[in-house]
């Protein structure tokens, strides 16, 4: 048995190609926005294309381009504070980032599947990863307690050892085993690890999904594990789009935002 944390990698976000931008501005008189750019002040692209989203909803590049438009908000903070205290979620559903989270349990990814539009996942197959030991995760309030440690501890090293068995019987590792079979057989045998076994995988969401979710998973009622790595993820986002994740406050690791439901 391994006692593991979870983990969470931030490994993609947004990059925008300036030079289509720039051709479609052109096309519609909005060249001037492109100009804050080369002075500095557009320099995060996942802040940029939420922006960009919002303001060709109503041609609202520069005063004039849209006649019903008479005042355009100059600042892309107070921009995209307008954006999420209007509510104008749908822009914000351009931007995604791409997360590992690792060493997280199958307890903690049963409950994220559920959050399904605005995501992709790509996860750990144990139908072809074959578990050598077994990965797992205790809480704070677990590790202090003596007794309930010894006890998991021989359980999970029991379960471990009944994986090696299982190998040894079917002779994975002799020479000449097809893959199939390997996967047949490692598929069975996954069946004997504990949902709190820690597994991987890639989670991508747009910010949309990922604002609704943070604050769903940090909530005082969600389980602790989930409520873990949403407060990482919620502290990468964060410094990553400030302007669309800074409206957060935190209390005892809830993260509630001051614009809901956007």
């Amino acid at each position: 048995m391994k006692s593991v944390q979870p983990e969470v990698f931030l490994v993609a976000r947004p990059e925008l190609d300036y030079g289509q931008v720039a051709a479609y501005l052109r096309e519609v008189g909005g060249e001037s926005w492109l100009e804050k750019l080369d002075r500095g002040q557009l320099d995060n692209d996942a802040l940029n294309l939420a922006e960009f989203a919002g303001r060709l909803c109503y041609r609202s590049w520069e005063p004039g381009l849209n006649p019903n438009v008479v005042r355009v908000r100059a600042d892309q903070d107070k921009y995209l504070q307008n954006i999420l205290a209007s509510a104008h979620g749908s822009v914000l559903e351009h931007v995604s980032f791409s997360f590992v989270l690792h060493n997280i349990s199958r307890v903690a990814t049963h409950e994220l599947v559920r959050h399904r539009p605005g995501t992709a996942i790509s996860q750990e197959s144990l139908r072809f990863v074959r578990l050598a030991d077994i990965p797992f995760w205790f809480p704070e309030w677990a590790r202090a307690d003596a007794e309930l440690m010894k006890r998991a501890t021989a359980l999970l090293e029991q379960m471990e050892e009944f994986q090696h068995w299982m190998a040894g019987h079917f002779g994975l590792d002799e020479e000449g085993v097809p893959f199939h079979e390997k996967k047949h057989k490692t598929s069975f045998m996954r069946r004997f690890a504990p949902d709190g076994v820690a597994t991987g995988l890639v989670w991508t969401a747009n910010v949309r999904t990922l604002r609704h979710t943070i604050e769903a998973r940090t909530d005082p009622g969600a389980e602790e594990e989930i409520r873990l790595v949403f407060g990482k993820i919620g502290e990468l986002v964060r410094t990553e789009a400030p302007a669309l994740f800074g409206d957060y406050a935190i209390s005892d690791g809830a993260w509630i935002p001051a614009w809901r439901k956007v």
